[in-house]
């Protein structure tokens, strides 16, 4: 028993200089030449100087400009017509304006007592009213006609972390991005800002709305057309992993743009004061597409409150698996724990043995 435990107490010794990641050694290629499949890089100054990419709104969003409402198929249009009740509300004065509306066929024709059948897709209101001015004068002296679109059939579609998923339609007054949005009200516990997407005409525009309003900036207006679609992710699939010694493991879910290391280390509690080693802080990139790019590991020497420095400008992409190493002292004290359990099976064992005999 005591030849045992000296060898296990050896073999402990060699390690209690704590635990570092080092880099693999490299491995012969495909075409001869030696290459590794992990790449080791420290966190300097150097590597986080580089000052972010500045978000934009695409020209072609931003540009963009509604012209005159135009009556779509499915807008109900209110039709009066002074002095002549019977054909402004043929329902009767006490019901409301769009019972007594005429609705826009999906072919975009529209039918009205004198006038008949009417094309009037795509047609400003004061079209409408003009020509149907021309078809009364026909019947009436001097019609005095006004329209008006009581609803309308124009719409933008919303999906994902939305309160309020419901399709919201076009009027008379333009409607703007943040107007639709702010109407919907985001799932702020849920919804992935950064991976925001405006569809138009079949063409789909990413855009980061935590980005576009960061700094004090405010991005200007996004004016919606008919059919436009919103989509907003959630968050669940961009995630961070925080492990090791940490004083609460968990995995962190991205609710705006990006997540900088010293939020993760600040989000799971810090660096355990008692077990984790201060220079043995990691950031493991790119291990779940190892086939097409070369996973990479970042180093922090995180001994000095002056490394959170550099720490608070990393940031971390969805897939990073941050790790804390163990500082030489806590792989003692495991191993301890593990060890004296062991030791007193042998002791009992050697124990047993010695009163078996002396029966």
């Amino acid at each position: 028993m005591r030849i045992l435990l000296a060898a296990a107490v050896a073999a402990a010794l060699t390690s209690c200089a704590g635990q570092r990641m080092t880099k693999q050694p490299t491995v012969p290629s495909g075409d001869g030449q030696a290459q590794s499949d992990v790449r080791m890089v420290p966190i300097t100054q150097a590597l986080v100087a580089a000052p972010r990419e500045t978000v934009t709104v695409p020209a072609s969003l931003a540009q963009y400009r509604p012209e005159i409402y135009r009556i779509q198929p499915g807008d109900t249009l209110l039709v009066t017509v002074w002095d002549h009740p019977e054909l402004t509300s043929p329902a009767g004065s006490q019901q409301q304006a769009v019972t007594n509306g005429r609705l826009v066929q999906p072919d975009g024709s529209f039918f009205f007592p004198y006038a008949g059948k009417l094309d009037v897709n795509n047609k400003t209101i004061e079209e409408v009213r003009s020509t149907l001015v021309s078809k009364l004068s026909q019947y009436l002296k001097s019609p005095q006609i006004d329209v008006n679109v009581v609803g309308h059939g124009a719409k933008v579609t919303l999906q994902g972390a939305f309160e309020d998923t419901a399709p919201q339609s076009f009027t008379t007054v333009p409607l703007t991005l943040s107007q639709a949005v702010g109407q919907a009200r985001i799932n702020v516990e849920e919804a992935d800002l950064a991976g925001f997407v405006l569809t138009r005409d079949g063409q789909d525009y990413p855009l980061d709305l935590d980005a576009l309003n960061r700094n004090g900036r405010v991005a200007g207006d996004v004016y919606l057309k008919p059919g436009d679609r919103l989509y907003l992710p959630f968050n669940d699939r961009k995630q961070v992993y925080v492990i090791g010694e940490v004083l609460r493991p968990q995995a962190l879910t991205f609710k705006t743009t990006d997540m900088s290391l010293t939020q993760a280390l600040g989000q799971t509690g810090g660096l355990n004061p008692v077990t984790a080693k201060g220079d043995a802080v990691y950031v493991i990139r790119g291990m779940d597409d190892n086939s097409h790019e070369q996973a990479t590991v970042y180093h922090l020497e995180a001994g000095s409150p002056v490394a959170f420095t550099l720490a608070d400008r990393f940031p971390l992409r969805p897939g990073d698996v941050v790790w804390v190493g163990p500082a030489g002292v806590t792989r003692w004290n495991r191993f301890l724990t593990q060890l004296l359990p062991l030791s007193g099976i042998i002791s009992n064992a050697a124990s047993a043995q010695y009163n078996f005999d002396r029966n």
